[in-house]
């Protein structure tokens, strides 16, 4: 079921996402600076291309302090944007019942896009979800 969920929202738009994310951190890869938030846009990338059966949880001895002030510098330097697109699209596709599955995706990615150092992709444990 997972499979069918990626194959699906790769053609719905998924590979879309996944594509300006990575477009938006080999922009920040260009600068010394960018590089730690390239890196992260990265990883929101790989997991907004395959959502299905996989989830952002916090990295072994996480959160640590540098995460925190990275985190914090994330949000005021304003990608905390990402999350509010996220919860647009949610929104929007869970207005209707087919599209309830791909709205909860973008829920999952408007949190793990809220806080993304730390953070590690790891499978999901149920294979019901």
């Amino acid at each position: 079921m997972n499979a069918l969920g990626n194959i699906l929202w790769l053609i719905l738009g998924g590979i879309l996402v996944a594509l300006m994310y990575y477009a938006a951190g080999i922009l920040l890869c260009i600068t010394i600076i960018g590089i730690p938030f390239g890196f992260q846009l990265f990883k929101l990338g790989t997991y907004a291309l395959w959502p299905f059966g996989y989830e952002m949880v916090d990295g072994p001895g996480q959160p640590g302090c540098l995460s925190i002030v990275m985190n914090l510098i994330w949000i005021l330097f304003g990608w905390w944007e990402i999350a509010l697109v996220h919860l647009t699209c949610g929104l929007l596709f869970c207005i209707t019942i087919v599209g309830i599955p791909f709205g909860v995706q973008h829920f999952r990615l408007a949190l793990s896009s809220i806080f993304p150092f730390g953070k590690d992709i790891v499978p999901r444990n149920s294979p019901s979800s």
